[in-house]
């Protein structure tokens, strides 16, 4: 993932800051402060702020890829971390170049939305970004076991607060499947269908559907783990199947936590 186009978003928020604070922020960000030194202001001329940024723009250009990649992160750290309020701004300029902030980790839109971690708890959201932007990163073998992990995390909660058994006993399928059950996913489906209107034989039908289309999907992650995740050490991966397994993720946590939401309401 190419974080040239991540910059000009952010360039543009910086550009909001004073002049001495984009040195200060961009030295803390780790760019190297000896490459923009002589630009100064003055009260009679002087260098400007766009100056200043074109300076860091070249700098930049100069890093590789793990450096520009701990640049920007950094930096959008403490762009946030001084002036909250530019949250809005960062994400409207990070959207149209492709990009987006979640748990304030920079990730591509295409690969996780804002919008995709809306209805999901805090915590799950926490992990998906981890996820993401292990794959943003190109650890793609630690993206899989962090979608996996994200997805652990929930069905370990259902099994302790439904009193499913040991969670560490069962399957990676099995704990998808049984907390699917356990929050009645299919349920909530069908009743949301058939509030708009759908026949209760078509309701059956697409929520039979969705849930044999999740245990496959648990069952394709599961084996994706063991093939291809980095417990026991990076392996050969698929990046095609890595994007689509946090997709899956994604898709396994949102049904289960609607279903958990749901369930709270009625009690």
């Amino acid at each position: 993932m190419n974080l040239v186009q991540a910059w000009g978003g952010i360039r543009a928020t910086l550009e909001t800051f004073r002049f001495a604070e984009i040195k200060a922020i961009s030295g803390l960000a780790g760019f190297d402060l000896t490459l923009i030194s002589h630009l100064e202001q003055a009260e009679n001329g002087g260098a400007s702020k766009g100056h200043l940024l074109t300076g860091i723009d070249r700098g930049l250009g100069q890093m590789n890829d793990d450096e520009r990649r701990q640049f920007t992160t950094i930096l959008t750290e403490e762009i946030l971390a001084r002036k909250p309020e530019a949250l809005d701004q960062l994400e409207s300029e990070l959207s149209r170049l492709g990009w987006t902030l979640i748990q304030g980790r920079l990730v591509p839109i295409q690969l996780l939305d804002r919008d995709d971690v809306r209805e999901i708890s805090e915590a799950s959201s926490v992990e998906m970004a981890k996820a993401a932007q292990r794959f943003r990163d190109g650890d793609l073998s630690g993206a899989i076991s962090a979608a996996c992990g994200a997805v652990d995390m929930v069905t370990t909660r259902v099994y302790k607060e439904n009193g499913l058994g040991d969670p560490g006993s069962a399957s990676f399928q099995e704990r998808c499947r049984k907390s699917f059950v356990a929050m009645a996913a299919g349920d909530m489906l069908r009743n949301g269908l058939h509030e708009i209107g759908w026949e209760p034989n078509d309701t059956d039908m697409l929520a039979n559907n969705l849930a044999g289309a999740l245990n496959q999907g648990a069952y394709i992650m599961q084996s994706l783990r063991s093939k291809m995740g980095d417990v026991h050490g990076t392996k050969p991966v698929v990046k095609a199947l890595v994007f689509d397994s946090i997709k899956w993720a994604l898709l396994l946590i949102r049904t289960i936590e609607c279903g958990a939401a749901t369930q709270e309401v009625k009690s």
